[in-house]
């Protein structure tokens, strides 16, 4: 019996946790007052939802069983700003690892399409862990005035991703 369909609605699982984590860092943010800051997180939190709903739909155009699991609640205190945005780091290496694990499972399957269907996501990882790891080092360097973190934000922020314009569908649209 295949594993990989199961293995993927552990994936939508996953990744609606990631999106939950990034509601709780978001808020942490604007509770701080640093607009920017929890605007990045509650773009990345939709981001991920939308990542789940993209595997979602491929469930249901592959006719596949779609279950939708339950998740632990976000860790919610964080001692700072680089705390809270080192956890975000962890969770997209950690994601990571989880789409490299599902990319080894469908290949070990020959399930084909399922592999391809995931290269956008090694792509996305890959783009995911390189911004976080910008925002931790900008946020280290800015140490308590984080406001610098606010101004790099404002600069740098917004514009259309090129890797979006190339991501799967999603079940009932992308966000």
């Amino acid at each position: 019996m295949a594993r990989f369909p199961e293995a993927l609605s552990e994936q939508v699982g996953y990744e609606l946790a990631a999106s939950q984590q990034y509601i709780a860092i978001a808020v942490y943010f604007d509770v701080e007052t640093l607009p920017q800051l929890a605007a990045s997180f509650y773009r990345q939190s939709v981001e991920e939802r939308n990542h789940a709903m993209m595997m979602v739909q491929f469930l249901l155009d592959s006719e596949l069983p779609v279950r939708i699991p339950g998740v632990a609640g976000p860790e919610t205190d964080f001692g700072s700003a680089r705390d809270a945005v080192a956890l975000a780091l962890e969770q997209e290496k950690r994601v990571t690892e989880q789409i490299v694990a599902l990319v080894g499972l469908a290949r070990d399957e020959g399930s084909l399409v399922g592999e391809q269907f995931l290269h956008w996501f090694l792509q996305e990882q890959r783009e995911e862990v390189s911004s976080m790891s910008q925002l931790l080092a900008t946020v280290e360097r800015a140490g308590e005035n984080l406001l610098l973190v606010e101004e790099y934000l404002s600069r740098t922020s917004g514009g259309e991703n090129a890797l979006e314009a190339g991501a799967p569908p999603a079940a009932g649209g992308v966000l």
